[in-house]
C-alpha cells in the first residue's frame, strides 16, 4: 500500500490527541469508467467517515449505498493507498489531528439506484449528483474543473495524486 504523507508540522504519533478514519472507493465498471460525486462543482471518490467500533468493510459498503445507491456485497477489500495527514491545532488550538483516509478499488457493474440514496443537507444544496468519467480522461477532466472553478481544499490535487498511484500499479 502506497502512503502519501502530510505532516507540515512535523508532528510525532504522541503529538497527535485525535484520529479520524476515513475511506473512499474508486468504483469502476467494465468500461473503465469511474464513477464519483460531483456538488458545489467539485468531483469528489464516494466514501466517508469510518463510525465508532465501524469495520472499513462496512464503511465501504454504507457510504456506497448512501453516496450511489449500490448495494455491494462483497467481504473483503485491502486498500492500495493511505493518505496520513498530520495537522496541528486543529480542529482547535491544542488539538492535534491526524486524518487517514484509506482509498480501495471496488469494480462493479451495479448502476446507481438514486431511489436509495441518502444524501446530506450540503450535497443537496451543492445539487449533488454521479458522473461516469472515463479512467483514460479523468485527470483530463479533473483539471478542466480545477481551471474553471479552482480546488480551494486540496480534493483535486489529492485525487489526482490518487489516481496516479492507481494507474501506476496496473
Amino acid at each position: 500500500m502506497e502512503k502519501i504523507i502530510i505532516n507540515e508540522n512535523d508532528l510525532k504519533e504522541e503529538d497527535i490527541t485525535e484520529i479520524v478514519q476515513r475511506v473512499k472507493i474508486l468504483l469502476i465498471n467494465s468500461e473503465n469508467e469511474i464513477l464519483l460525486g460531483y456538488s458545489h462543482n467539485e468531483y469528489q471518490f464516494p466514501g466517508g467517515h469510518v463510525e465508532e467500533n465501524e469495520k472499513f468493510i462496512e464503511t465501504i459498503k454504507r457510504e456506497i449505498l448512501e453516496e450511489t445507491g449500490i448495494q455491494l456485497n462483497f467481504q473483503k477489500a485491502e486498500p492500495f493507498a493511505c493518505n496520513l495527514g498530520y495537522y496541528k491545532d486543529w480542529p482547535e488550538k491544542e488539538k492535534n489531528r491526524k486524518i487517514e483516509i484509506y482509498y480501495y478499488e471496488i469494480i462493479t457493474n451495479e448502476k446507481p439506484n438514486l431511489d436509495n440514496v441518502k444524501l446530506t443537507e450540503n450535497e443537496k444544496q451543492g445539487n449533488f449528483e454521479l458522473r461516469y468519467i472515463s479512467l483514460d480522461k479523468i485527470e483530463e477532466e479533473l483539471k478542466d474543473n480545477v481551471n474553471k472553478y479552482g480546488d480551494s481544499k486540496g480534493i483535486t490535487r489529492e485525487m489526482l495524486e490518487v489516481i496516479n498511484i492507481y494507474k501506476n500499479r496496473k
